[in-house]
């Protein structure tokens, strides 16, 4: 395997973006706000209501028009698709989608920056800089290899409002499908809320499957992918094509294959502030391969962890497991009299032979109901087996999966 495959597979969950256009864009909702001047009778502004592109498997994006402002909303990765387990991995492959959509209601393609204009807002002077897309001569981008290094210390040496020609990030997800084996997702996800991702303490959910970790630029989650599966994905695909459709049994089948392999999602969301203050929000104007970066740090939230997951079975169930008893009956009548053991309270004649079964089953997993209950040594929960977790970030993409298109590019 090549160390590019060795790489987490990170790819674009969700994707906001804006675009401000040299000309009026074409009225395509019914309804229109129309702003003017009350003494002047000037028109000020038009502006419309956004609305909702609805792609296949109920998918949506959100459009919307505000004068010259292009505003699209939406998971690009997820159009047209019953699921996004396996996503886009670049912009281009995303705002791609996004272009067609727009094209379908005759609104101007979202494309990358080639000019920032710097206001200065002291004395409203407009500082222009064309860059080129290669290295910039300025010191701070030499430093950095990219333009956005340029965006970034103009920025915070004259507290200037960017202004760009092309189209603007104002939030994405990234997001990583990390393996940590069967039945070891619950364990994972409780020791990461152990541990802080920035300054932040994680949360976890009541459920145990979800923990996150907020912040006022960004937006951190680690849950498990099977789960959120059965809770969101299968309850629509059932109502909208039925239980034995073949979009229900597809989903099913990757229900079972993020089982079997552990799958934990964990994304981040990186907010309009963090992404203006980085230098991230102006498409073409920085290197695509931060965002890897950025994420890769908060993969690593588990560096110091050793996560140690251990599998338990109820009295009854470690009898039928063991081959002690055949019938769930059985077990659970000889778990009973464990129990009514634990209480300390019982008493039992144990020259009747039912009494003699039962001692002899439980003897067999190591419980005598004969001596007195050490409450310390004793648990009505069995341990069965312990095993080490450890994460792996590449997932392997089944061959059924159906896949998003990935050889499209933007416009």
């Amino acid at each position: 395997m090549s160390s590019a495959d060795q790489q987490s597979r990170m790819f674009i969950d969700y994707l906001s973006v804006e675009q401000v256009y040299p000309f009026d864009l074409p009225k395509v909702a019914d309804i229109t706000i129309e702003r003017y001047c009350a003494r002047t009778g000037e028109r000020l502004s038009v502006t419309q209501p956004s609305w909702k592109h609805e792609g296949s498997y109920t998918t949506s994006i959100t459009i919307r028009v505000d004068g010259r402002k292009l505003i699209v909303q939406g998971n690009p990765s997820a159009v047209d698709r019953l699921d996004n387990l396996f996503g886009f991995r670049t912009l281009d492959q995303c705002v791609a989608v996004y272009n067609r959509i727009l094209l379908e209601y005759g609104l101007p393609a979202l494309t990358k920056c080639t000019r920032l204009d710097f206001m200065q807002a002291e004395t409203s002077r407009v500082i222009s800089r064309r860059v080129s897309g290669k290295r910039s001569d300025v010191k701070a981008a030499e430093q950095e290899g990219d333009a956005g290094a340029y965006i970034k210390t103009v920025e915070k040496a004259h507290k200037h409002t960017t202004v760009g020609d092309g189209m603007r990030i104002t939030r994405i997800d990234l997001t990583t499908n990390r393996a940590v084996g069967k039945g070891n997702g619950l364990q994972y996800v409780s020791s990461l809320s152990t541990q802080r991702a920035g300054y932040k303490v994680g949360h976890l959910y009541d459920d145990g499957c979800t923990v996150d970790w907020k912040a006022r630029d960004q937006y951190r989650k680690a849950y498990i992918k099977s789960v959120a599966i059965t809770k969101f994905l299968l309850p629509k695909a059932r109502r909208n094509f039925g239980d034995d459709s073949a979009e229900v049994k597809y989903l099913r089948d990757l229900i079972a294959y993020c089982e079997e392999h552990g799958v934990v999602r964990m994304e981040q969301e990186l907010k309009r502030e963090y992404l203006l203050r980085e230098g991230l929000a102006w498409w073409g104007m920085f290197d695509e391969a931060r965002f890897q970066t950025i994420h890769d740090a908060f993969l690593k939230i588990d560096d110091r962890l050793k996560v140690t997951a251990m599998d338990y079975e109820t009295i009854a169930d470690h009898l039928i497991s063991e081959k002690i008893v055949t019938s769930t009956k059985a077990a659970y009548t000889t778990a009973q009299y464990a129990m009514l053991w634990m209480t300390g309270k019982a008493k039992f004649d144990f020259e009747k032979s039912s009494v003699k079964t039962h001692r002899a089953r439980l003897r067999r997993i190591g419980i005598d109901i004969a001596n007195p209950c050490d409450a310390l040594k004793v648990r009505p929960i069995v341990h069965t087996a312990s095993r080490e977790v450890i994460p792996v970030d590449v997932l392997p993409m089944p061959t059924w999966y159906r896949r998003p298109n990935h050889l499209q590019v933007a416009a």
